[in-house]
């Protein structure tokens, strides 16, 4: 599919087609969310609803080789979520068949 077909030009386009849509955001700290996108800005500030954090905690055994441990994972879900931008890695709009 052509990227300008769509109304895509640049990356915030991207963002902008995903707004009422559930997306995946990653974070810093092993932490991840999926959430409906309401609003952003060129920040990346992003406002959320319906959001799922995923969180990965990573225990390391002392003494132990580096890379080994234990990996737990938290969820929690909140109603109404704002992502301070610096702290975006990544956001992945919904697929689209």
């Amino acid at each position: 599919m052509d990227p300008s077909s769509s109304g895509i030009q640049e990356p915030f386009d991207l963002i902008r087609l995903s707004l009422s849509e559930r997306v995946f955001v990653k974070l810093r700290g092993d932490r991840e969310l999926t959430g409906v996108l309401h609003a952003y800005d060129g920040h990346m500030n992003l406002i959320l609803s319906d959001v799922e954090e995923t969180i990965m905690i990573v225990d390391s055994i002392e003494g132990g080789i580096e890379g080994q441990g234990t990996v737990k994972v938290a969820k929690r879900k909140m109603e109404m979520l704002f992502v301070r931008g610096d702290g975006v890695i990544l956001v992945s709009p919904p697929s689209r068949t």
